[in-house]
């Protein structure tokens, strides 16, 4: 975001896009609705809480049951009380079924979550130059791997598991708070001479005692948030850390850096430690309450329903339906209590995702409102820059020269100090980089060919990498085995059907090289070339320069790179430099997700 700079305001500034718990469901909710899988989601969600309720209602019929079976113990009757072993075998298996096709909806909406929710995140970050501008927005561009496969899955998983116990809960809450109101309406209490009449006390006394359970449980699980949020943070930059090493491990050895990417990887991994032992402390004080509660519930029931029974208006039958009345309430008052640490880990995890999916909209609103390029369709063929500044994190770089024009055919070379940053000026005239100000005329059509530093392939063989983005079949195989030889390759003409990764293999030189064949079958009128030339050797850089020549005689050719002394191809320089003081590039911070190592995703 564009933004001149002075005093304090020297590097790039904040945007704060905190959000509100309540703003990022309604982020999530547009996102479902959106979705095409949200008719099966719904339709699964149905299903569910049929079965809930069906499962609810035989859970009623077994608590029912525990009065005359434990009656029948009392009575020694054993006729009766194979009777009542028949019945149970009937309502447990009704329940097993139940259980089993609760269990296969709950796995399959999970499926179904996951898959709204990472086609969604998919959908919005492959918009036309989205990812580009994300990857450049700051510390909330990095690692998006992590935000669309793991915390998409894991917030599908904690949603779908949450969302069906919070609704189981509160079933069971209905159906056995009259259960065990009508066992304990009526008692009355005789204490010091007074009469006491609490109507329904095992109810009230059930949500006293999960409540204070709950709150006391909710202040020392708190934490959680906060530290579930920055763990994931930091597990993203020490796997960012060991593929980083592992995609450059040749570069590594050849410069004996092993102990120093160790010691990377190993302050990396302390990162980590040292917030899973924060971690380890928080869900240890939160054990001392739930497992305290859990304890404690062993005889709760029972002293709370020893009132009753004792003054011999309950039976023993009575006393243990009242007991597993009071345990399904309390179950049903405690869900929250049991699930702390998952609620904190969905909560952190929600705002990891809403906070990408908020950043990712938040780059759009920033190429389309803030001060950029003016970018134009230029009245013919031709490509022309004027009054060129493009906005960096460090200032800006423009052209010497206010107004600049090249025609087909044209040879220019782009250059500038070793300082000035020149990828920029890449993306800028490709569209992808639109900060800054000045204007760029494109020429009309879409006939124009940019060549990075590092060429993108597809995964496939020889001739679809060659004929991307076209599909195979669209250029003959001599034409195809002709462009190989042109610049060097010749030894994979005869190749054209093997896989390029997995089975040639080829070199950095190769790839490059490979980079420009492809642009002989396409043959665009407009080249722009980002320092691909400027790693290849003499030899390479001659052969591609005069297949350039030959092949694509009347294109205009681009090379943005280093001078090359004596070199009679590029018959004009464009100078490119900095300015410290011009308009700079701010990064997105979201707030929620800053964290002491600036590389935190």
């Amino acid at each position: 975001m564009p933004h001149k700079k002075s005093g304090k305001n020297n590097g790039g500034a904040y945007v704060d896009d905190e959000q509100s718990f309540r703003n990022q469901l309604r982020m999530m909710q547009r996102a479902f609705i959106a979705s095409p899988v949200r008719n099966v989601i719904t339709w699964l969600a149905v299903g569910i809480a049929v079965l809930i309720v069906a499962t609810a209602f035989g859970q009623i019929l077994l608590n029912r049951w525990y009065k005359p079976f434990y009656d029948t113990l009392e009575r020694r009757d054993l006729s009766a009380f194979l009777l009542q072993l028949i019945v149970f075998a009937e309502i447990a298996g009704g329940l097993l079924i139940l259980n089993v096709l609760q269990t296969w909806l709950n796995q399959w909406i999970k499926i179904k979550l996951r898959e709204g929710l990472t086609l969604d995140l998919i959908n919005e970050w492959m918009k036309p130059a989205r990812a580009f501008r994300l990857a450049n927005a700051g510390a909330i561009g990095i690692n998006p791997d992590q935000r669309v496969h793991e915390d998409a899955r894991h917030l599908a998983d904690l949603t779908a598991g949450l969302s069906i116990g919070l609704f189981q809960s509160g079933i069971l809450l209905a159906s056995f708070v009259g259960v065990l109101w009508s066992l304990s309406s009526g008692f009355i209490f005789h204490i010091a001479g007074y009469d006491i009449n609490i109507p329904g006390y095992m109810v009230w006394a059930a949500f006293f005692y999960a409540g204070t359970a709950a709150t006391l449980s909710w202040f020392v699980g708190r934490p959680l948030v906060k530290l579930n949020g920055e763990h994931y943070a930091r597990e993203a930059v020490l796997r960012f850390s060991l593929m980083r090493v592992n995609e450059h491990i040749e570069a590594v050895s050849l410069s004996a850096g092993e102990a120093n990417e160790k010691r990377r990887l190993q302050r990396d991994l302390s990162s980590v430690l040292e917030i899973s032992h924060g971690l380890m402390l928080a869900l240890t004080r939160l054990t001392w309450v739930t497992s305290g509660y859990g304890w404690v519930t062993v005889i709760a029931p029972i002293v709370i329903a020893a009132p009753v029974y004792f003054a011999g208006n309950l039976s023993f039958g009575g006393l243990m339906m009242a007991v597993g009345a009071f345990n399904q309430v309390h179950v049903s008052l405690r869900w929250f209590v049991d699930n702390i640490d998952s609620i904190a880990d969905w909560r952190a995890t929600l705002l990891r995702v809403a906070a990408f999916r908020s950043a990712m909209l938040m780059t759009d609103e920033r190429h389309e409102n803030d001060k950029r390029i003016d970018f134009t369709t230029a009245d013919g063929p031709r490509l022309t820059m004027d009054h060129l500044e493009i906005a960096v994190p460090s200032g800006c770089i423009k052209l010497t020269e206010p107004h600049v024009e090249i025609r087909p055919g044209d040879r220019v070379l782009v250059t500038g100090a070793p300082d000035v940053e020149k990828a920029p000026f890449f993306r800028s005239i490709a569209g992808l980089w639109p900060w800054g100000d000045g204007r760029i005329s494109l020429p009309e059509g879409d006939d124009m060919a940019f060549v990075p530093r590092t060429p993108y392939f597809p995964p496939g063989t020889l001739e679809e990498v060659l004929s991307y983005p076209r599909n195979a079949g669209s250029f003959r195989k001599a034409d195809l085995a002709a462009v190989l030889s042109n610049v060097g390759l010749g030894k994979l003409s005869g190749r054209l059907d093997q896989d390029m990764r997995t089975t040639l293999k080829l070199n950095e030189l190769e790839l490059r090289l490979l980079a420009i064949a492809r642009l002989g079958l396409h043959k665009p009128s407009w080249i722009i070339i980002d320092e691909a030339l400027d790693t290849l050797e003499a030899d390479a850089y001659q052969r591609v320069l005069a297949f350039l020549e030959q092949q694509l005689g009347n294109a205009a050719i681009v090379n943005i790179g280093r001078t090359e002394p004596g070199n009679r191809f590029f018959t004009r320089v464009l100078q490119l430099q900095s300015d410290p003081t011009g308009r700079s590039l701010r990064l997105l911070r979201p707030k929620s997700l800053r964290t002491r190592d600036p590389q935190m995703g």
